[in-house]
């Protein structure tokens, strides 16, 4: 009988380490989520459509249309029309 004490007295002790450091565990990855640290890392996202490095600007023509340019294109100086200028400037 004393032999059996022993053995439930050591199996006992065994499972409350086991039920212990599952506690610890669990409790690091509680705080962990609650402070959002990744556990895997960061994913790559993959995106649909290509990467395009140029810069496009969105410009009125003289009829009126609106088309899209690349700004690598336009060379003019960069100056501000007046009212006046716009004005003579549209077709109709």
């Amino acid at each position: 009988m004393n032999s059996n004490e022993e053995i439930t007295e050591t199996n006992t002790e065994t499972r409350r380490k086991l039920i212990r450091g599952l506690g610890v565990l669990s409790m690091f990855a509680a705080i962990a989520a609650a402070v959002r640290i990744p556990f895997i890392g960061k994913k790559e996202v993959i995106s649909c459509k290509p990467e395009t490095n140029k810069t496009m600007l969105k410009m009125l023509t003289q009829d009126g249309r609106l088309v899209e340019i690349d700004a690598s294109l336009l060379t003019a100086s960069k100056k501000k029309i007046s009212n006046n200028e716009l004005q003579n400037w549209i077709k109709k």
